[in-house]
């Protein structure tokens, strides 16, 4: 009987595409690249930055090299993990909406928190910043930044304003944004106590915000008047290169 000749070696690309799950094989590549993203959003929400491709591609029913393909390295994928769930979901015309002096400042504040907390706290986005903020990605580092800078600022001059300080044109202080972050970071918690230790809370968010901005507003005619004769030795411009990575 003569023998088989030996099957000649496949190439790389195509045996990646023979081991595709079922519904990777059927894909155009655009909706491939999609499917591996917010696979990843999945699979880093549920274990970690610390999670291996390896592990994803099992999971995704791919091979490791064809996530390769469409993400040369795992930095790469993380990078378009932040650019999708971070700063695709940041809506710049929230800075307009704090801004916006014909609308009284607590209904702005109260609007803008539900409009943020409905693409951001949720368990995905609040797992996800956790991790990002445990692993050092720089995740939260930048995402700190857009706030302070976009958000942050702008509710500082709008404070400025509530209390009727003219000097609206100086720059935001160190002690001003922290201040601010006060507000901010206490509805943030109130999403991580809820999506990571699983609490139970029995006031529903947006009445809490509707009295935490009652409550932060009634401090600021006292308070936030001092913060401005001060002397602060850096601006919020300086401040965010040594911001730790702890609120969002």
């Amino acid at each position: 009987m003569p023998k088989k000749s030996p099957a000649a070696p496949r190439s790389s690309k195509v045996a990646a595409e023979t081991e595709l799950a079922p519904v990777a094989l059927r894909m155009l590549p655009e909706q491939r690249e999609k499917y591996i993203l917010e696979g990843a959003i999945a699979f880093f929400s549920d274990v970690g930055f610390s999670g291996q491709t390896r592990e994803l591609s099992r999971r995704l029913g791919i091979t490791q090299p064809l996530l390769y393909r469409y993400f040369p390295s795992k930095q790469v994928l993380i990078d378009r993990v932040f650019e999708q769930v971070f700063l695709g979901r940041w809506n710049p015309q929230w800075v307009r909406l704090i801004q916006d002096g014909k609308v009284p400042l607590r209904e702005r504040l109260i609007e803008f928190y539900r409009q943020y907390a409905a693409v951001t706290y949720q368990p995905e986005w609040i797992r996800l910043y956790m991790y990002a903020g445990l692993a050092d990605t720089g995740i939260n580092k930048r995402y700190l930044e857009l706030i302070e800078t976009e958000f942050l600022s702008a509710l500082c001059i709008e404070l400025r304003r509530y209390c009727g300080i003219k000097k609206s044109a100086a720059a935001v202080s160190h002690e001003e944004i922290e201040f601010a972050w006060s507000l901010h970071g206490g509805l943030f918690y109130y999403a991580v106590r809820h999506f990571v230790f699983g609490s139970s809370i029995n006031v529903d968010f947006m009445s809490n915000v509707a009295l935490t901005v009652d409550n932060f507003l009634a401090g600021v005619p006292s308070t936030y008047p001092s913060l401005l004769s001060r002397p602060s030795t850096r601006t919020a411009t300086a401040r965010r290169k040594a911001k730790p990575a702890g609120k969002a």
